[in-house]
């Protein structure tokens, strides 16, 4: 994943996910502090896999439910693309959810009558539990980008993808350094 030309608020949530991963049971200090990011929280979402492969938003954030002008509880997530984009989005999900690693799907949403805003999707898997690598839920955020100013308060009623990240599943392993002494 190209993570120098992510959001600042999707960076966030990736070092905590990752912190996450590294410690699911306690708490590690240093890490970023809700009240540093308070529009963060706003605009998660959390998705689950059920059982005929669509991914119902389980709850949402505020600001997720006034960008696409509804609440989105007990709605497939992928009902908000269409055509090829909802295919990409499924597969990237789907990738997400295999290879345990996160996703960015940056896209643009457009108005009935319209504005555009860039939006950037980011999506991480989370774990059932202590060694489980059943990977049913998700959790999500939902970015601006550009400013949201340019939307005219109105909803995002179509979605767009520009651009997919699948998660990057490259295993880092031991480094080899050799020190030689005359």
């Amino acid at each position: 994943m190209v993570e120098h030309s992510i959001h600042p608020n999707t960076r966030v949530l990736l070092e905590a996910w990752r912190r996450m991963q590294t410690e699911p049971d306690g708490h590690i200090a240093g890490g970023p502090c809700v009240t540093e990011h308070e529009d963060l929280i706003e605009r998660i979402f959390v998705l689950e896999l059920m059982d005929d492969r669509s991914w119902l938003v389980r709850t949402a954030g505020e600001a997720v439910t006034a960008l696409v002008g509804r609440r989105l509880a007990n709605q497939n997530f992928l009902d908000l693309w269409s055509g090829p984009d909802r295919i990409m989005v499924g597969a990237c999900l789907d990738a997400i959810r295999i290879d345990g690693g996160p996703g960015v799907i940056r896209g643009r949403g457009e108005t009935l009558q319209g504005a555009r805003a860039d939006l950037e999707v980011t999506l991480m898997p989370l774990s059932a539990g202590a060694g489980s690598t059943a990977r049913t839920r998700m959790l999500g955020l939902y970015q601006t980008v550009s400013s949201e100013g340019a939307l005219n308060g109105q909803p995002v009623f179509r979605h767009r993808v520009s651009m997919i990240a699948p998660p990057d599943t490259r295993r880092v392993g031991p480094k080899l350094r050799l020190v030689a002494s005359n």
